[in-house]
């Protein structure tokens, strides 16, 4: 490979890297606020109304609603009570809270976690793909005979060992 292909690649990084700074700095945040997810940390608790159909089976309601962790209290005069809220089997009206992030952190997960069925999953792919180019990009910001590449090499090593560590320990 040329210098001119080396001068593009550290353009191609850089500009790239600046161009992603809020959005690498969205998915961070975002990643670190998702490993909370099975805790109630920076969540409040929301009031929630939701119209289902009407005489669910009360195994159901949980699915209904979306509850993980659902679990039935009670069921009396056509009411099933359950942790959090009931549901009227007469009228179909379930009242319920639930925790939620506050709205910007709530709006961040949800592009974080974006399937193929949502809009937004191409930003997931275009990030992925740039951050791939940034690994492979990488490798270019240095010319192979400076010192600092070879050390670079040793990290980039020690990263890849790592990374094998995690994946099957």
């Amino acid at each position: 490979m040329g210098r001119k292909t080396e001068e593009k690649m550290r353009t191609y990084h850089r500009y790239l890297g600046f161009f992603l700074a809020g959005i690498m700095a969205m998915y961070a945040i975002s990643g670190i606020i998702l490993i909370f997810r099975d805790t109630d940390f920076l969540k409040s608790e929301v009031a929630a109304e939701k119209t289902l159909k009407p005489n669910i089976k009360a195994d159901d309601v949980g699915k209904a609603l979306k509850i993980k962790h659902f679990k039935l209290e009670k069921e009396e005069g056509g009411i099933i009570h359950f942790e959090g809220g009931s549901y009227d089997s007469k009228t179909g009206v379930a009242s319920f809270t639930k925790k939620e992030l506050p709205f910007v952190l709530g709006k961040m997960a949800k592009i974080h976690k974006a399937t193929s069925s949502q809009p937004l999953f191409f930003l997931n792919i275009f990030f992925g793909a740039s951050l791939l180019f940034f690994v492979i990009s990488a490798f270019w910001m240095f010319r192979p005979s400076a010192p600092i590449f070879k050390k670079g090499l040793y990290f980039a090593l020690g990263g890849l060992v790592l990374t094998l560590i995690l994946l099957f320990v």
